[in-house]
């Protein structure tokens, strides 16, 4: 998430168990800077959890999850795309103290093929000046929009929206976000 190079799509291998932490997440944060309304198709890399002997059966080994080829998750983990809304959400980026280490924490089980995907948690969001609310409004043909209060431009998902008003809208800069009710 840290480049304009293609996406590439991690999706899980076998079950990833609820509440599973992964990370710590490596570099500068920036979760959602290059997140559009269209999901664009990348490369794809599968992990799962780490077993033991024989390799059906799935046993977590001290939590950890690997790729295919054993790499652990601070190879790949910020590869994870940003979630465009909270029903493709499959992770949350949490820290234990403001300003800690981000790690990503499974909101459910994540079914073999899913792909991972990630947004704040409401702590971390308002931790980072991220809107965490998007009221939609509904255009001509009757669909569900999101508009930014500060340039008035228009998004099909709420966290697209969230991620301009904090990485990308000049008029948004140095305010704090302005709900639908103001």
């Amino acid at each position: 998430q840290t480049s304009r190079a293609p996406a590439i799509s991690v999706s899980a291998e076998s079950c990833i168990p609820a509440g599973l932490r992964l990370g710590p997440v490596p570099g500068t944060f920036k979760l959602g800077k290059y997140l559009s309304d269209r999901k664009e198709p990348g490369p794809k890399k599968k992990v799962f959890s780490y077993a033991v002997a024989p390799v059906f059966q799935v046993r977590m080994v001290r939590g950890e999850l690997v790729d295919e080829a054993g790499s652990s998750a601070l190879e790949w983990i910020g590869l994870i795309r940003a979630a465009r809304n909270s029903q493709e959400q499959t992770l949350e980026a949490v820290a234990d103290l403001p300003g800690g280490q981000i790690f990503y924490r499974a909101l459910r089980d994540v079914q073999p093929g899913e792909e991972l995907t990630v947004w704040y948690s409401n702590p971390l969001a308002q931790w980072f000046d991220i809107p965490v609310t998007a009221t939609p409004t509904h255009d001509e043909k009757g669909e569900e929009r999101y508009i930014c209060w500060y340039c008035w431009r228009t998004f099909k998902y709420p966290n697209s929206l969230k991620a301009h008003v904090h990485f990308h809208c000049a008029l948004s800069h140095g305010r704090p976000f302005l709900h639908h009710d103001h």
